[in-house]
């Protein structure tokens, strides 16, 4: 088994946290995603989409998503649940983080590759080259800003995302928070609820994977 990772970027980070928080270590090799290492003819045979994260098992089963990976892991290691263990935990734990990855991770990526002079031509992740879009940049920017106000409002109510459990919701969410407020897309000004949740999964050790 081997897990495709690159360090600094926040997609591969979801699958680090969440194996932390069971206490998974799995061999890891690192994907040098700034010189085009996934554009190699020697990943491309691993992931012909050239993203990362990527779990190849012992049988040489390729898992190239992060959900699809921590799902892998849920079912062979299910304690500590990430992903819930009653049929209607499953449920409201999903659209949770369904709704965190749409609305915050996607809109940041949306804003982050359409603005960042880095990414030129590589607009959307993947094979294939895309112009960047100011407007887009823009629009994602606006998204995440919403998002902020989305969750601080829930999280007057609720201790973690999805409820009263830290789960894959609030991994997602975390590393949205991050991403955004690294770059200055948004900020933790006047959304007090996000700011304490934020510290408090920030505390975490598995926040450091």
């Amino acid at each position: 088994m081997k897990f495709y990772d690159c360090a600094p970027a926040p997609s591969p980070r979801r699958v680090r946290i969440f194996l932390a928080e069971k206490g998974i270590t799995v061999p890891t090799v690192q994907v040098d995603l700034r010189n085009g290492e996934q554009f190699s003819e020697a990943f491309r045979k691993i992931n012909p989409d050239c993203t990362v994260p990527v779990l190849v098992l012992d049988d040489g089963t390729t898992i190239a998503d992060a959900i699809g990976i921590c799902d892998y892991f849920e079912s062979v290691q299910p304690e500590p649940s990430l992903m819930g263990r009653t049929p209607t935990e499953k449920g409201v734990i999903t659209a949770w983080q369904r709704q965190c990855e749409r609305d915050g991770f996607y809109a940041m990526m949306e804003a982050f590759r359409n603005s960042t002079p880095g990414f030129k031509g590589r607009a959307v992740t993947g094979p294939t080259d895309f112009d960047q879009i100011p407007a887009l940049a823009e629009r994602g920017k606006l998204r995440v800003n919403a998002f902020f106000k989305m969750l601080d409002a829930r999280l007057a109510a609720n201790e973690f995302v999805a409820g009263p459990r830290y789960t894959i919701a609030d991994i997602t969410a975390m590393i949205t928070v991050d991403w955004a407020v690294r770059f200055k897309t948004a900020s933790l000004e006047g959304v007090a609820n996000l700011k304490r949740w934020h510290d408090a999964v920030s505390a975490r050790p598995s926040a450091r994977a």
